[in-house]
């Protein structure tokens, strides 16, 4: 019961810290004069993933890197199958920015390249680790200097629309710092409440990483986009999920993987990263402009996604019988 109680408060905390964080850190960002589409393109998307982030790193400093693999697979399902799946059922998600678009290929190279390391040996090494934060730090650079060619883009209008002005400076500030600070103290009883859990069920905490903590570090996410969608902001949406997503994939696995190198369980490999480089693949399609397909999310495609997610994990509770 201590154990379930850690994860239900790691959690509630661990979302609500980590919305005031990006909240707090995309208005300061904006306010020293960043562009509104790198406060998109970094702050947001990646500032989303924080949860993960910092699970991941405190999972894999105690040797539990089965649970920082778990949340970052996990997670990357639960954004693209449940949260976009679910956004585009309640309204559809069209794609105006150029600047996704040339994103999405990046996300499925770095996820299929993600998946073609790990499962050739079966090992997270930190060989592998430092490969996917090179890849991600190349990648971004050349995205971040794409865009900045080409400023004037619908997803720099939805930031610059969706950042309030009513958030003094100095309280944007006191959201970033406390924010950050009840984040790390809540991903500590959330990893500690999901080893113990792990433990008193006798699974992996892999399955732990992949169930609980993958949605409940996905939770920012799932409210920000269901808000950007109701502000008509789709490309905050999506984008807040594409940048988790090539975050997850490369920084998050990776720094897992040079802190504390694993090997892999066969289900991962035949299982949970198939499906992540799946449901990557079919969002891409999805939003892809073909022929004279608009590049958007419907509602049918929205309903089909969250099938997929509903199956993925009825499959994966098998794992929990014996």
């Amino acid at each position: 019961m201590l154990a379930v109680a850690a994860l239900i408060v790691g959690i509630i905390f661990l979302a609500l810290s980590a919305d005031k964080f990006v909240e707090g850190a995309a208005v300061v960002s904006r306010r020293i004069g960043i562009p509104p589409l790198l406060v998109g393109m970094l702050v947001i998307g990646f500032g989303s993933s924080l949860p993960e982030f910092v699970v991941s790193v405190l999972a894999s400093r105690e040797g539990n890197t089965g649970l920082a693999l778990g949340n970052a697979v996990g997670s990357n399902i639960s954004n693209i199958a449940l949260i976009l799946g679910l956004t585009a059922v309640l309204s559809p998600i069209a794609v105006k920015s150029s600047v996704l678009r040339r994103e999405l290929p990046v996300l499925l190279l770095v996820t299929v390249a993600g998946a073609v390391l790990l499962g050739l040996d079966g090992v997270l090494g930190r060989d592998d680790g430092t490969v996917l934060i090179v890849l991600f730090i190349c990648l971004m650079t050349w995205s971040v200097y794409a865009g900045l060619k080409s400023p004037e883009d619908q997803l720099a209008d939805d930031v610059e629309g969706s950042l309030s002005a009513d958030i003094s400076t100095l309280r944007a500030l006191l959201y970033t710092i406390v924010g950050l600070i009840v984040l790390v103290i809540s991903s500590r009883i959330l990893v500690w409440g999901g080893v113990g859990l792990a433990r008193q069920l006798g699974i992996s905490d892999l399955i732990i990483g992949l169930t609980i903590v993958a949605v409940g570090t996905s939770l920012p996410e799932l409210a920000s986009s269901v808000a950007a969608v109701k502000r008509k902001e789709h490309d905050i949406a999506l984008g807040n999920i594409i940048g988790s997503n090539l975050f997850n994939t490369s920084i998050v696995i990776g720094i897992a993987g040079v802190i504390s190198p694993t090997t892999l369980e066969l289900s991962t490999i035949t299982r949970d990263l198939p499906a992540m480089v799946l449901v990557t693949l079919v969002l891409f399609l999805f939003c892809h402009p073909f022929g004279q397909r608009k590049p958007r999310i419907n509602r049918k495609e929205g309903a089909a996604l969250l099938a997929a997610y509903v199956g993925y994990y009825v499959f994966l509770g098998y794992e929990f019988m014996p």
